[in-house]
């Protein structure tokens, strides 16, 4: 019985972009295991924004983080990947030789060790946790009155919502759960914000209608007893103070990035980014490639859409280390026989 996993490719990382690459490798007979730290498949759009509309992948006029999730997980279905959830890669080895790769990758919680010929890190930005606002005692309320993400919207139906922060998900959150909110309050520290135009406009509309409340100013102090909010305490630039009525508080204060062990594996680090290069989003260890918003290169974009380009060009040179007797013979999934087997669908 060994005492490791044999595979073609170790995937670091199941969000969307991991999940596309599973797809582009599958194609090409590639087979992978994926390891990520969350208890789940989805990265960051199932993790924190599972019901945040998505208006900016190919194809889809809008869909929500987790629906992307469950799309991917349909396409990957054919090639049946194997998920290590819950687990997080404690060390990455290179025992190989630059011109045939091979490496070790352990993890940490089970002490699983796999062996693979390519390693693709898709790791968006490293292990991430949401900023806290340094408020007294804010941790007895976590979990029950308090909130860093929306996992499912139903959760804040007719209730009294404190909307914390001036970026993009303050802002998309305060226009999404307005509508189902009893009432519901955004709070800054001042009369500017950090998220797209329109949706400050139709923020700014809802307080014009009397739909909503601004305030402007910082939580200075919770107010409620067993874990239970009752509302907020509001200290303004004037040092004047008030109390805002709320169930619940929802701070978006951003996220910290981690990279965790990644910094230990011998990479090029640029800004804990990892530089690659653009044709194949190889990093300087010729067999690990990095793909998503762990990568960075001249001109990136840090959009969904571009790691799953990066991964598809990742792929084909990933094909070479796992069959480089074999010539790769590019095809199109709507006109090749072959590949529409794969997945199910030839007539």
């Amino acid at each position: 019985m060994t005492d490791h996993i044999e595979t073609d490719v170790v995937i670091i990382g199941a969000g969307p972009v991991g999940l596309f690459a599973v797809f582009e490798l599958g194609l090409l007979d590639i087979k992978c295991h994926l390891i990520d730290i969350l208890p789940k498949v989805g990265g960051q759009c199932a993790e924190l924004y599972p019901e945040k509309p998505i208006y900016d992948i190919p194809g889809f006029p809008m869909v929500t983080g987790q629906g992307l999730v469950d799309n991917l997980m349909a396409q990957v279905e054919p090639f049946n990947p194997t998920f290590h959830l819950n687990e997080m890669v404690e060390s990455l080895e290179s025992i190989g030789t630059p011109e045939a790769p091979l490496f070790r990758v352990k993890t940490s919680e089970n002490g699983t060790t796999f062996v693979c010929k390519s390693v693709i890190i898709a790791a968006g930005g490293g292990s991430f946790q949401p900023k806290k606002p340094p408020i007294d005692n804010i941790e007895a309320y976590e979990g029950t009155s308090v909130f860093y993400a929306v996992r499912k919207m139903e959760m804040f139906r007719n209730k009294k919502v404190l909307i914390v922060g001036g970026g993009d998900s303050a802002l998309d959150w305060t226009v999404n759960l307005q509508p189902i909110a009893k009432r519901l309050t955004l709070l800054h520290r001042r009369d500017a914000f950090r998220a797209a135009p329109h949706t400050v406009e139709k923020m700014r509309s809802l307080v014009a209608a009397g739909d909503m409340d601004l305030h402007l100013g910082q939580v200075s102090a919770l107010k409620g007893d067993n874990h239970v909010l009752e509302g907020a305490v509001i200290r303004k630039d004037d040092g004047s103070e008030h109390l805002v009525d709320c169930d619940v508080m929802l701070p978006f204060f951003g996220l910290t990035m981690k990279l965790g062990p990644i910094a230990e594996w011998g990479l090029n680090l640029h800004e804990n980014l990892i530089p690659v290069d653009t044709e194949k989003f190889e990093t300087n260890v010729p067999g690990i490639f990095a793909i998503g918003d762990i990568n960075t290169y001249p001109g990136k974009l840090k959009l969904i859409l571009s790691g799953f380009h990066e991964g598809a060009l990742a792929a084909q040179k990933v094909h070479r280390y796992v069959y480089p007797e074999k010539k790769l013979l590019f095809q199109y999934t709507t006109s090749s026989t072959s590949l529409q087997k794969k997945l199910g669908v030839a007539a």
